[in-house]
This record gives C-alpha cells, structure tokens and sequence, in this order.
C-alpha cells in the first residue's frame, strides 16, 4: 500500500484537495465549492462550517477508490481571515475575510494615531484593511457582545486544523499577516496585543509550517477511513503554499499567483521591510522570509467581467480574437474590492477608460488582464525600488491557465515567465508541507528540488516590452487622477 499526502488549499470560493504519493506524483484533485456572502458594500464573509464541511466531504472523494495509507494532511488557506470562538469554541460570528474592506477607521488609528513606525517596527508591517488585528478592533467597537465572548482567535486554514486535530495552532507564515505577530522574530508581538486588547490565552500555538500540529481526530478518521496516527501538519498561508507548490523556496526566487487575489512573492533568506511598507514582509513556509505585494482583485476580476457581466462562460473564445497587445486603447483599474499592494486604498473601486465607439469586447477582454498585469507591475516596481533584481518568475493561479494572459505578463514585466508541470500550487504546496511533516523529505528545499517541474517558459519580446512601457506610464496616471473621486463614492 502506497504512502499518500493530502494537501487541502481552503480558498475564498472552494476547498481544493489533492492527494500525492511519496514520490510527488498527483494521484487524484477535487474541488468543493461554499458561498461567500457580502452583507453590506465592502464586506465580506463567510461561514467556517463550510469550510469543515466541504472539506471532510473533499476528502472522502480524494480517498475513495485510491489503494493508498494517508500519511499526513497539510493546508494552504485564504490569509487574513478572523474565525472568533467562544469559550466552548464555538463560531461566535461569521468569519470576515481578507478581501473586506471595513476597518478604514481602525486602519488609520493603528497607522497614524499609534504610528505607521511602531507597527511596522513590532510586526513588520502596516495596517491594511484586511488583517486581522484591525477587524478585532472593528468588532471591539461595532460588536462588543460578540467581542466580549471571545476565547480564541485563529485563522481560517487554522480553524480546520483544530476541528482536524483538537489542537489551537497556526504556522509563522499565515500569524505573519494578522498584524499581531512579530515576523522578525517568529513570535506574538506583546505591544500589539496590548493594542488590540487581544490576551495572551486566545492565541494559538505557534509552529513552522512543516511542523506536526498533532494527529487526526479517531473519530473522524474512522469517518474517512484512513486508520489512526494520521498526521496534521501545520500547512501555510495559501500565498507561502503556492510558493513551496511552484518551487518558489531560494533565495530571490519569484512567484506571482493569478488566483482570486493576485500576489508578487519573493522568497528571501534574510527579513527586510520596504522603506514605505508598500510589500508585506512575512515569515516564509521554508524557515525563512518573503516580501509580497498583494492585489485584491485578479483572476476574479475576468470572472466578474466573463460571468456576471457578458453572462459567458466560453473564456478560450473570448480570448481568442485578442490581437491588439500593447496597443489597446482601453485601460481597466482591476480594483473591485479596494486595493491593497501598494496603494493600501478600501475605496480604490474598478474603472474601464479609454473606450470609443469602435472598442470592442476583445479591447474589454484585453483591458482586464492587462489591468491586472498593471497592478503587479506596481509592485514590482516597488521591489526593484528596494534593490531587488528579478530576472525570471513561476506563475501560478487560475489566471496562469491562459497562455494570452502569461505572454501579457512577461512582457508588461519585461521578465522570463515560467510555467510548472503543476498548477495546484497552495494544494500542492499542502501536501509537499505534509510530507516534510512526516519525514519523506529532509527540508522544504528538497521537496521542491525533487518534485516540481518547469515545462515552459514566456520569454518578453523586446519590442512588445517597449510599447507595455508606453501603456503603463499612462495606467500609473489614472489611479492618482480618480483617487479622490473614489473617497466620494461610499
């Protein structure tokens, strides 16, 4: 019987499972979606229960049929979240997620009235409206029933791990984003707790994220089938564990991920924080350290477009008839939920611009992704600006599945694109955590080295990167220009 790890990416709009062998072949992947729900303009939430549920159903699909001893079980997981249990660790509210743009005002109290230089000399970091310490703040103030009745605070990935193992715990890369965790020295920051009046006793254990958390619970793993000593490792956040995924674990190495966010990931052996707190600095799922510049809105923002808008579904077709890049008309703010890298913007809102009677669906189309590309692009600048030369990036993501979106891409980058024989990156990235956990592979590093794979690579075109030069001096124009009209839209 085959030893098999299962990795578990617990995303914003679906859980996405996957079970590899001991050798990192992809035995088998499933995907079970949960809603998501936006109770007023700018939230965003959802109910962890749906996440347990789909989850455990997930497994049972990944399992069955498969001659294989599950050996462990790792996460990658939506950042950011807040899951608020009682005493008797029961949900006490719906779960608001990372994309939610409420806690303007306890934003700018953290970042002004305590200061941008303690925050960011205690954590890292700045505030942003989608951490977690500012929506702990929010609910002090908005909802001090619920506050009030708080035992423990963890993350989303984090609140599987205990309904998995029993066990209160989450990984230094996912802690690293809640802006209460001091990513320098891999510890909870006092000072911001304090600040936060988080106490000591709601916080969770703190582990790497290759670390055992604990085993899985008899009675679910009599649910499942799979026996007891089953291992729960610690897993990441789902940016980390698309970097472990695409082999993003070297110093200086790259990964943007088109997902429903859209990330910039640079791996570093060394912490370091950008002079204007534009990139997050976070602790790496390998023992080290990354920066990351983080868009809210990316593939989604072609879901939104393709879906809810055109009400089509045909994304090869639509796609098809785009012949005009570096040279549309059209120019598309991918900010529909505000923005976060590096404008730190909740009321940034999207913008199509440029359009005239002859545009047609394919500028739109077009205008999107390049929108998107756009927006990484600021934070790339942002980390040349540091010092940082990047030659060369993986991808990864439901965006990354479009070979028009990747040539944009390299040549709005002007860098070396590369495609990987996987396109699971968090699941994977999970499942190469969990097998590390149980001791199949030495280090994080060389469960990369052995198991992912480059199939292709986007080279820019020289002429096609000049005339992306031309396009981006304008889209860097028109957020500074819409800015203030944008803070007036509420």
């Amino acid at each position: 019987m085959k030893e098999t790890y299962a990795g578990i990416d617990l995303g914003t709009s679906a859980v996405k499972l996957l079970l590899m062998d001991a050798d990192g072949k992809i035995l088998k992947t499933v995907s079970k979606d949960y809603p998501i729900s936006f109770p007023k303009p700018g939230w965003s939430e959802q109910n962890p229960e749906d996440w347990y549920r789909q989850s455990v159903a997930g497994l049972k699909e990944l399992l069955a049929g498969e001659d294989a001893k599950l050996c462990g079980i790792s996460f990658g997981g939506q950042m950011h979240g807040l899951v608020a249990l009682d005493a008797a660790d029961n949900v006490i509210r719906p779960a608001i997620l990372w994309n939610d743009g409420r806690t303007e005002k306890e934003c700018v109290y953290l970042n002004s009235t305590v200061g941008r230089d303690i925050v960011s000399a205690e954590t890292g970091n700045i505030a942003f409206a989608g951490f977690t310490a500012p929506k702990l703040l929010w609910m002090k103030e908005n909802e001090p029933e619920f506050f009030g009745k708080i035992a423990k605070i963890m993350l989303p990935k984090d609140y599987l791990i205990y309904r998995f193992s029993g066990v209160h715990a989450t990984d230094v890369s996912d802690a690293s984003g809640m802006l209460l965790f001091d990513v320098k020295n891999r510890s909870w920051s006092k000072k911001m707790c304090e600040l936060c009046s988080v106490e000591d006793s709601w916080l969770a254990k703190i582990c790497e994220s290759y670390e055992v958390v604990g085993e899985l619970k008899p009675a679910l793993a009599d649910e499942l089938g799979v026996g007891a000593g089953v291992k729960v490792i610690a897993g990441a956040g789902d940016n980390a564990a698309a970097a472990v995924g695409t082999g993003t674990v070297h110093n200086g190495d790259c990964n943007i991920s088109l997902g429903t966010s859209g990330t910039v990931f640079i791996s570093s052996d060394n912490y370091s924080v950008d002079s204007k707190n534009a990139l997050h600095s976070f602790a790496h799922a390998n023992g080290r350290y990354h920066l990351m510049g983080c868009m809210l809105s990316a593939a989604s923002c072609n879901q939104w477009w393709m879906g809810d808008i055109l009400k089509d579904t045909d994304f090869a077709a639509a796609q098809a008839g785009i012949t005009k890049l570096g040279e549309n008309a059209v120019y598309f703010l991918p900010y529909l939920m505000g923005e976060r890298s590096p404008h730190n913007d909740p009321h940034a809102r999207g913008a199509f611009i440029g359009m005239r009677m002859d545009t047609s669906r394919e500028d739109m189309v077009q205008a999107v992704f390049e929108g998107v590309a756009f927006g990484l692009r600021d934070s790339f600048e942002v980390a040349k600006s540091s010092g940082l030369d990047i030659k060369r990036t993986k991808i990864c993501g439901g965006g990354a599945k479009s070979p028009i979106w990747r040539k944009i891409m390299a040549n709005v980058l002007g860098i070396s694109v590369d495609t990987i024989e996987s396109e699971e990156g968090p699941a994977l990235g999970g499942a190469m955590l969990a097998a590390v956990g149980c001791g199949r592979f030495a280090s994080v590093e060389a469960a990369a080295e052995a198991i992912v794979r480059v199939t292709g690579t986007v080279e820019p075109e020289e002429a096609l990167v000049k005339k992306y030069e031309e396009r981006y001096a304008m889209f860097r124009e028109l957020y500074p220009a819409l800015k203030p009209s944008f803070a007036k839209m509420d």
